[in-house]
């Protein structure tokens, strides 16, 4: 199966994680770019290696998104921004995101359960960006479908 959907949670370090066209999770990671132009150099060799790429879902800081936005529409895919507040309330309980904390606790949680029933391998450790990374592609992929937020 290839890419068709690439959720990023941006930062120096950021999460990154792929899905098909059915929604499953191919791959996720987290990746230390170190400098904004190491990360410009590395988005162009992330989006080189999806080439049925047709959505990016970005959420965070909005100067590195611009980064990959600009990169994205120039081959052509749509781009999303989503705050944090909104994927959360659509994939956490509101016990699960009475802080900041515990959204990000709840995260991990919830990742690990959709990598374990996908196809890409279970992490030996799994940071917090690429666990938020999968879930925003999650949300990503059902507003692609155009199922209900809740």
């Amino acid at each position: 199966m290839t890419a068709v959907v690439l959720a990023v949670d941006l930062g120096l370090r950021g999460g990154l994680a792929a899905f098909d066209d059915d929604g499953g999770l191919l791959w996720y990671r987290s990746t230390n770019f170190g400098s904004r132009g190491r990360l410009r150099r590395a988005v162009t060799g992330v989006l080189d290696k999806l080439p049925d790429l047709q959505l990016v879902a970005l959420e965070g800081d909005r100067t590195l998104g611009e980064v990959w936005e600009r990169a994205a529409v120039k081959r052509g895919a749509e781009v999303v921004w989503v705050n944090a507040e909104t994927w959360r309330e659509t994939l956490l309980t509101p016990s699960q995101r009475r802080s900041g904390s515990d959204a990000k606790r709840a995260a991990d949680t919830v990742a690990r359960q959709i990598i374990r029933k996908s196809s890409a391998p279970n992490p030996t450790s799994l940071r917090h960006d690429a666990a938020e990374a999968v879930l925003i592609g999650v949300w990503a992929c059902r507003q692609r479908r155009g199922e209900p937020e809740n």
